[in-house]
């Protein structure tokens, strides 16, 4: 589903900053892969290229075997709305929306029927366990349930990928624990391939692999298995080899 080849990315100024090398990465179809590092390690910029929003220097990436970085600027724009989905530590809603309104954004730029439209996010709602809310604003819901609206809307057109950057960072241990339960269940029921990019231990803990990067690298990686609660201890030893400052791991909560 997601081949990166010899990724590596270089950004030009006074002085020539090396974010990315010679990154290899593939994650197949169905696979729930995370992504993990300290700051600076080059996590972010490694999706941000995977998401189409920043270019390789160098290398190229295929998703499901053809390269969206050659595509003109509008089939682009509209590949990364149909192909990709997108989950962001600050939820990216339109407050001026309806929670109904911002999931169906995606179908609505896409030109869909109402009706259609309805049906779908009344039965991605029901699902993530919304549908009480659909009428609120987004100023009037929790932020778990602010999350859950961003992941409805992510899913609202059944995406190839989808793309999460740390987005439990701005919720509560209960909050964080039902969206990854979430995510992890949308994987496991839809197949949906999903890439997480996160400093929480606990989250990453949910996916069925974890690759570590250091210094525009990667370091290693780990799989999952039968038993989470091991995973998340070979994830936390692995963050202690790598180094990094104390804050770049979010409080661990079990």
């Amino acid at each position: 589903m997601l081949n990166v080849k010899q990724v590596s990315k270089l950004y030009d100024g006074k002085i020539t900053y090396r974010a990315l090398t010679d990154i290899d990465l593939t994650i197949d179809r169905g696979e729930f892969v995370g992504v993990m590092g300290p700051s600076g390690s080059g996590k972010t910029t490694l999706l941000n290229i995977i998401a189409t929003i920043d270019e390789p220097t160098t290398g190229e990436v295929l998703i499901d075997g053809s390269n969206p970085h050659r595509l003109k600027k509008d089939e682009l724009a509209k590949f990364r709305r149909r192909e990709l989905g997108f989950v962001f530590q600050d939820f990216n809603l339109l407050h001026t929306l309806t929670v109904e309104e911002n999931i169906v954004l995606p179908l609505t730029l896409d030109g869909s029927k109402v009706a259609e439209m309805k049906q779908k996010a009344n039965a991605i709602a029901e699902k993530l366990g919304i549908s009480e809310i659909m009428k609120k604003r987004t100023y009037e819901i929790s932020g778990g349930q602010a999350q859950r609206t961003a992941v409805a809307r992510a899913m609202i057109h059944s995406p190839k990928l989808l793309l999460a950057d740390e987005p439990t960072g701005n919720l509560d241990s209960k909050s964080s624990k039902d969206v990854m339960e979430m995510l992890e269940s949308i994987n496991r029921d839809e197949r949906t391939t999903m890439m997480l990019v996160t400093h929480d231990p606990l989250a990453a803990s949910y996916c069925n692999r974890v690759v570590f990067i250091r210094d525009g690298r990667l370091y290693s990686e780990i799989h999952r298995g039968d038993n989470r609660r091991a995973f998340f201890q070979k994830i936390i030893d692995t963050l202690s080899l790598l180094g990094g400052e104390a804050n770049d791991l979010s409080t661990i909560r079990v």
